[in-house]
C-alpha cells in the first residue's frame, strides 16, 4: 500500500455551518451559483452561464441513473414500525431484470427498527391502477449490517411499479426532513432514465434543456453512463486514517459508443459529477486489466488502481474494452467499482468536472482534493465566505485538473 493512503482524515476537515447546507432546491435549476476553478484562479458565475467556460470540441459525460422509491414503511401486527431501505438487487442481481420481476425478487436492504422484526413476514395492501394487491416482505439473511429481504406481491405488476406505489423517494439524511412533493421532481436530473439509484447524482441537478442546448450549439458533445448510486455515498469516513476506510461498491454500465467517443475526445473530457468521474476512471482500469489479461476485469476493488501498472495509455486501455465488446458481440459493458480516489491517485481520463460542495471528511471531498490538490482548501474557504449553498441541493463548481483548457 502506498504511503499516501495512511493520510489522517482530519486533514480534510473544514467548518460547515448548518445554515450553509441547502435544505431545498432553488426555484430554477440553473439559477444556482457556479464557482469556476482554473489555473489556480477562482471565478464566481451562474450555472446558466457555464457554457462560457467550456471549450468547443469537448465531450461532456453524464450519469443517467434514476433514483428509485427505495424507502418502504411497513407495520407489524403489533403496530411496530419497520422501515426497509432497498440498497441493491440480490436476486436477480441485474437491476433491469429485478425491477421487471412480476411476482417476487430479493434485495440487500437496511432495516430500521430491526430488533422489533423477528422472522415473521410483513404484509400490507396497496393500490396500483385501482387494483388492490398484497405485498409481502420476508427477512432472509444478515450480512455486513444489511439484510436480504425477499419481496413478493400479487397482481402481476413489475417490482418497479410496486416501488412507485409503496415506496418513498430517499433524500439525504443531512436534510433532516421527510421527503416532500418537490423532491419527487427536483431530486432527479432532467435526463434520468435508468432506475436503480438510492441517491441522486447531484451535480446534474443544475442542468436544464436551455443549458444543454447552449452546450450543443457550441459543439460540445454529450454521452451518458449509468452508475447506480448507493447509500454508501453518504457514509462518513470514521476511521482516523484514509487506508482504514471501507469504500462502498457500485454497479455501472457503459455503452461501447460512449467509449469510442471518449477515445476521440480524450484531450478534454468533462465529467458531470463524482459518479461520472468514478465510472470513467474505473473504465480505464478495466481496460488495463483486459489489456494485460488480469483476472476479474469487470470488478475494480478499492485500492487496485494504485497497485496496477500505470504505463498503459488511455488509447490502449479503452481499445482493449472495444475489442472485448466486438469479440463478445456486446454493445456495452457491465461492471462494479469500489474505487477510492484520494490525493496521490494518478488521473487518467477526466480533465474537468462539475460537482457540488461536499461534506467534511468525506470520500467525495478526498476525490476533489485529489483532483485540484491543496487548493481545495482555498476553493472551499471561498465558497463558505461568499455564501455558496452546500451539499445535494446546493450550488455547483466547475473544477479543472490540469493546465486548463476551459475558456
Amino acid at each position: 500500500m502506498n504511503d499516501f493512503t495512511y493520510t489522517p482524515i482530519a486533514e480534510y476537515a473544514y467548518n460547515l455551518p448548518d445554515e450553509k447546507i441547502a435544505k431545498y432546491p432553488l426555484e430554477q435549476r440553473d439559477s444556482s451559483k457556479l464557482l469556476v476553478y482554473k489555473n489556480q484562479e477562482i471565478i464566481d458565475s451562474s450555472f446558466s452561464q457555464c457554457v462560457n467556460f467550456l471549450p468547443s470540441g469537448s465531450l461532456m459525460v453524464f450519469n443517467n441513473t434514476k433514483v428509485i422509491q427505495a424507502r418502504i414503511h411497513l407495520h407489524k401486527s403489533t403496530g411496530a414500525h419497520i422501515e426497509i431501505f432497498c440498497l441493491e438487487p440480490h436476486t436477480p442481481s441485474n437491476y433491469e431484470q429485478n425491477l421487471a420481476a412480476t411476482q417476487h425478487c430479493t434485495w440487500h436492504c437496511l432495516v430500521g427498527n430491526a430488533k422489533k422484526w423477528k422472522q415473521e413476514p410483513l404484509y400490507t395492501t396497496i393500490l396500483i391502477a385501482n387494483t388492490e394487491i398484497t405485498f409481502t416482505a420476508t427477512k432472509k439473511e444478515i450480512a455486513d449490517n444489511s439484510y436480504s429481504i425477499e419481496f413478493s406481491w400479487t397482481g402481476g405488476h413489475t417490482f418497479g411499479e410496486v416501488l412507485e406505489a409503496i415506496g418513498k423517494l430517499p433524500i439525504p439524511p443531512y436534510l433532516h426532513r421527510e421527503t416532500e412533493d418537490i423532491d419527487i421532481i427536483r431530486y432527479q436530473t432532467m435526463y434520468a432514465q435508468q432506475h436503480g439509484s438510492v441517491a441522486a447524482p447531484t451535480a446534474g441537478l443544475h442542468f436544464t434543456p436551455e443549458v444543454m442546448l447552449a452546450c450543443s450549439n457550441k459543439n460540445i458533445a454529450s454521452q451518458y453512463v449509468t452508475l447506480h448510486v448507493g447509500a454508501g455515498t453518504f457514509k462518513p469516513v470514521t476511521s482516523t486514517h484514509v487506508n482504514q476506510h471501507s469504500m462502498h461498491r457500485e454497479y455501472f454500465t457503459v455503452q461501447a459508443t460512449c467509449i469510442q467517443d471518449i477515445i476521440q475526445h480524450q484531450s478534454h473530457i468533462i465529467a458531470v459529477g463524482t459518479t461520472s468521474v468514478r465510472t470513467l476512471e474505473s473504465l480505464y482500469w478495466i481496460g488495463v486489466k483486459l489489456h494485460l489479461n488480469i483476472a476479474q476485469p469487470f470488478e475494480i476493488s478499492q485500492w487496485e488502481p494504485y497497485q496496477l501498472p500505470q504505463h498503459i495509455s488511455v488509447d490502449q486501455s479503452l481499445t482493449a474494452i472495444i475489442d472485448w465488446c466486438n469479440s463478445h458481440n456486446m454493445q456495452s459493458i457491465e461492471a462494479y467499482t469500489q474505487i477510492m480516489i484520494i490525493p496521490g491517485y494518478s488521473w487518467k481520463i477526466v480533465s474537468t468536472m462539475f460537482t457540488n460542495f461536499h461534506q467534511p471528511q468525506s470520500t467525495l471531498l478526498l476525490l476533489v482534493a485529489s483532483f485540484v490538490g491543496e487548493q481545495w482548501k482555498t476553493i472551499y474557504s471561498h465558497a463558505i465566505n461568499t455564501n455558496y449553498r452546500f451539499l445535494s441541493y446546493g450550488d455547483s463548481s466547475l473544477l479543472c485538473r490540469k493546465k486548463c483548457l476551459i475558456v
